[in-house]
């Protein structure tokens, strides 16, 4: 949109207005940047001092700052809420797809809801069914029985196997895959005999997945992933994992088979969950955390060694490798004290 007057905003926001209601707010910015015509926020109080310097046309603020500051103000409890939500009503990210393109393969029985879009190259296959206001960008596959839930966004060559489902106002980022089989293989006496993926993959509504994310389809039951969920980019989810409500998961996490995630869980980057392990509803495990056990109460968990000069990691790494020798010799001087005392 071009524009909106701080009075709309507010409204829209549910925020108390302090100053001029007819100014027109074009854009956001930080602090630092932001201008004539744009809108920025302070979400946190050790930021205050750059106020007086600020030349926005107005600031997303809590009442306890709202004296640090002269110009136009919106006073909401939660600064950066306001800024998410003023970032969706001032958004310029552009639709997936326009109309069906003329390029595209949409399978005879395919069924098409209401105002779907359909890139150039996609492809529909038999049986798939694309809810009302469906966004399919260039280039994705929708495979065979698959189900793609009202206002749901795909962008460019995104690949959804058979008999996937995902459910409404979805938004999964480009070369994204979901359904592709998960890794189950036996082994007859060193050949490697491949175990069929029967299952699929269930997804909630309100999901939103990362580009590049693999997620693998269930070897007997589904890989399930609940509503409101959020996912980043280049992560591995693999067969039978279950992901409760709520929970964020950072860039390239791995998830190993047959996990169990609970709800409102916040997963660091790069982080590396075991296979057949349940993670309990609120836990937080920071960066790189590498969960090899199930935790079984709410808490934040974290593992690995923070960053160190060279030369100092050098010396703890060799420490560590000296552990077990540590640790016996520990316990022959604390049997030698108990005999002595």
């Amino acid at each position: 949109m071009a524009g909106i007057t701080l009075a709309e905003i507010a409204a829209k926001l549910g925020a108390e207005l302090r100053g001029d209601g007819t100014v027109v707010i074009e854009s956001i910015a930080g602090m630092d940047q932001a201008g004539e015509g744009q809108i920025t926020f302070l979400s946190s109080s050790k930021y205050r001092k750059h106020l007086a310097q600020c030349k926005a046309s107005a600031v997303m603020l809590k009442e306890g700052d709202l004296s640090f500051f002269e110009g136009n103000a919106l006073v909401m409890k939660d600064p950066y809420l306001g800024y998410a939500l003023i970032a969706q009503l001032l958004d310029t990210t552009p639709v997936a797809a326009t109309d069906i393109a003329s390029s595209a393969f949409v399978a005879d029985d395919a069924v098409i809801g209401e105002g779907v879009a359909i890139g150039h190259n996609a492809v529909i296959e038999s049986g798939a069914q694309l809810g009302d206001n469906v966004q399919i960008g260039p280039g994705c596959f929708i495979g065979k029985n698959a189900v793609i839930g009202a206002g749901t966004k795909l962008w460019a060559n995104v690949t959804i196997y058979h008999n996937v489902v995902l459910g409404e106002q979805c938004l999964v980022q480009s070369s994204t895959v979901i359904g592709a089989d998960g890794f189950g293989y036996a082994n007859d006496k060193g050949e490697w005999v491949k175990i069929p993926q029967l299952g699929s993959v269930r997804i909630g509504n309100r999901v939103e997945i990362g580009a590049c994310t693999t997620i693998d389809r269930g070897a007997l039951d589904d890989t399930i992933i609940e509503d409101n969920v959020i996912i980043d980019n280049q992560m591995q989810i693999a067969h039978n994992v279950q992901i409760g409500y709520g929970t964020a998961m950072a860039g390239g996490t791995i998830v190993a088979g047959s996990t169990k995630i609970g709800k409102y869980c916040i997963i660091g980057g790069a982080s590396v969950l075991n296979g057949h392990i349940e993670i309990a509803d609120g836990v937080t495990i920071t960066g790189m955390g590498m969960v090899m056990r199930s935790i079984e109460e709410k808490g934040m968990f974290s593992s690995g060694i923070p960053l160190q000069p060279n030369r100092e990691w050098r010396k703890t790494a060799a420490r560590v490798m000296k552990i077990d020798e540590m640790n016996k010799r520990l316990k022959t001087v604390e049997k030698k004290l108990e005999e002595n005392s």
